[in-house]
């Protein structure tokens, strides 16, 4: 069953074009890897599908729901992991969670619960009460990676998962998304790593241009390198620009 769907997207910002024709889908049980260089449009197109961004043109889809007329109650369903985010300097993780926890709806005792295992999973069960401010950049992208599944979304988009972390935790996030999406959830991947995306993806989307280009399971045997050097080489960057 396809729980996203990105129909003939278009966006523009002023000249830049950095969306043309973007058409993907993904169905349950898929680890879906949006593979391109920087500037693909690869981050643009997470916006549009949850509802950051609103598209010039074509349509999309998020469990049913499209993400442009009803932006909030896609937010609701969905677990987002930001390229780059952070938590809110001036709280604990553990604030954080309980404010993340209030946020989706969720009772106090199974907020405590996951965010245990959590800290469990990642390592960080001596940072709860720490200032974000003074964790290190990897210590805020677990508490990011936690929060993203905190409610247990049947759909998560993440972008750049493994940034910031050392080798033994970037192994065992890498086998719990595996396990999420196995359990029947969808994962929507966002990176540049083909590393990660051969190792994991149970299929990659090869974007450049605004679009993507071409599509490779990694067990077929293929080497998704040669086939991202092939469709990608010479690409344009067209990403949102820096504001």
């Amino acid at each position: 069953m396809t729980v996203i769907r990105a129909d003939g997207l278009t966006k523009s910002f002023g000249a830049v074009a950095a969306l043309t024709d973007m058409s993907v889908s993904v169905a349950r049980g898929e680890l879906f890897g949006f593979l391109g260089p920087n500037g693909a449009g690869k981050t643009t197109t997470l916006r549009v599908l949850t509802g950051q961004l609103e598209p010039d043109s074509g349509t999309a889809s998020v469990l049913d729901t499209d993400p442009t007329t009803d932006p909030l109650s896609v937010r609701r369903q969905v677990g987002i992991l930001p390229e780059g985010g952070s938590p809110p300097s001036f709280l604990t993780p553990r604030e954080y969670f309980e404010f993340v926890g209030r946020v989706r709806d969720l009772e106090p005792d199974v907020v405590d619960e996951r965010v245990e295992a959590w800290a469990t999973r990642l390592g960080f069960e001596s940072k709860l009460e720490t200032l974000h401010t003074d964790l290190s950049r990897g210590q805020q992208q677990k508490v990011m990676v936690s929060q993203a599944f905190l409610h247990e979304p049947e759909v998560v988009f993440i972008d750049e998962p493994l940034a910031n972390l050392d080798p033994l935790v970037q192994e065992t996030l890498k086998r719990f998304l595996v396990a999420y999406a196995d359990a029947g959830n969808a994962v929507f991947i966002s990176t540049h790593n083909i590393d990660v995306a051969a190792a994991i993806c149970t299929r990659v989307g090869i974007v450049a241009d605004g679009t993507v280009v071409a599509e490779r399971v990694p067990t077929d045997g293929d080497s998704l390198l040669e086939a991202f050097l092939e469709t990608v080489e010479g690409a344009e960057p067209r990403d949102m620009p820096e504001r």
